[in-house]
């Protein structure tokens, strides 16, 4: 591929970036201007944008994007933490905030086996709920929760996660209470309460044949009956050399042969060194902090800035390829010091896996993508 090297040009200016680092970015230059033509460009808002405590991530979401998906604010254990309690408050500000700047939004998500309360899947008794007092207790979050923002958002991740690893179904408390056909009630208690929003699967490492397979079969199950899915997205947790382009380019054109809207959903490139043998995103593995895990404390080598402004540009070269395929590529943060990769699967690290350093200046990887359209 070819090497980008990064020379000052026409109204350009010098900003700080990480520790020690300084580049030439170009002025009055977005994202979302850029790739207007090709796909929606997203991110990531966090409860420090919503409540503007964040002052910064929120002009600069402001000028680059437009489209916003919550982090975690809408997610179950958030929004719905007991029986009889719903927390509107952030939720509210995530929609304002979309509405005020005319942004594209996907709330994230209804249904997932992580970050929901136990409580959920039990009785009073603290045994496990039969399986139409389940589909209730899904089917009266969903109501109550798009039923709110019913118009107003554009599209939801239904179901977050339901595969493992081999495409198999994860057999997490909604599978094994419900049943396979969870799947299909939840995308129906969405539309009940929405008949116009885009409803969409999300998964992570869907690069992986046999998942990417098993997702296939997932959303051809949907299809088949009759369950009202519009979309389905990548999450594109991803690493320096990892997935190949071609698992990459047959994950796009696999899901668009299903006539559905396809996208990237959480994009993010890993630089630091494999905590473990995984390549997923399983928010449940942790491993302990060590020296080796966590070798850029102070800013990433010049070499390491290159190889990910690289992989940068080879991921939109792939993108703008399928543009004709793809609907929104949203990154999972809006600034390095947002991303969750500082955490997992190792807390404490010091990752570099977006386009904006912690300062909320631009980078390389950010001038590759500039310069992409113009190639």
């Amino acid at each position: 591929m070819k090497k980008l090297f990064f020379l000052p040009i026409l109204y350009s200016m010098a900003i700080a970036c990480e520790p020690g680092e300084v580049t030439e970015v170009p002025v009055q230059t977005n994202l979302k201007n850029v790739f207007e033509e090709s796909f929606h460009i997203g991110t990531a808002l966090n409860i420090r944008h919503l409540n503007g405590e964040d002052a910064r991530g929120v002009e600069l979401t402001k000028a680059q994007f437009n489209s916003i998906t919550p982090e975690n604010v809408m997610k179950w254990e958030n929004i719905h933490p007991e029986p009889d309690e719903f927390n509107f408050d952030a939720a509210d500000q995530f929609v304002e905030f979309g509405e005020e700047n005319d942004m594209f939004m996907v709330a994230h998500t209804l249904v997932w086996h992580s970050q929901t309360p136990e409580w959920v899947f039990r009785d009073e008794e603290g045994d496990f709920l039969k399986r139409e007092a389940l589909l209730e207790r899904m089917r009266d979050h969903i109501h109550t929760i798009v039923g709110r923002y019913k118009g107003r958002i554009q599209a939801w991740d239904v179901v977050n996660e339901a595969l493992n690893d081999d495409g198999t179904y994860r057999e997490s408390h909604w599978y094994r209470i419900i049943g396979q056909d969870y799947l299909i009630k939840a995308f129906e208690y969405a539309r009940e309460m929405d008949p116009h929003a885009g409803l969409y699967y999300n998964d992570y490492s869907l690069e992986n044949s046999s998942k990417r397979e098993g997702a296939v079969k997932l959303v051809k199950y949907l299809q088949d009956n009759g369950a009202p899915i519009t979309g389905i997205g990548t999450q594109g947790h991803f690493h320096l050399d990892s997935p190949e382009r071609h698992e990459i380019e047959k994950t796009i054109t696999d899901f668009a042969d299903l006539e559905i809207d396809v996208m990237v959903t959480e994009l993010d490139i890993d630089v630091l060194p494999m905590a473990m043998d995984y390549m997923g995103a399983d928010v449940s593995m942790n491993v302990e902090l060590q020296d080796e895990l966590n070798p850029y404390t102070d800013g990433l080598p010049d070499t390491l800035k290159q190889r990910l402004a690289d992989r940068y540009h080879e991921l939109f070269d792939i993108f703008m390829d399928h543009k004709e395929e793809l609907t929104r590529v949203t990154f999972w943060g809006v600034s390095n010091g947002d991303s969750w990769k500082n955490n997992w699967p190792v807390q404490g690290r010091r990752n570099y896996p977006l386009l904006f350093n912690r300062e909320w200046q631009p980078n390389e990887s950010f001038e590759s993508l500039i310069r992409l359209t113009d190639e």
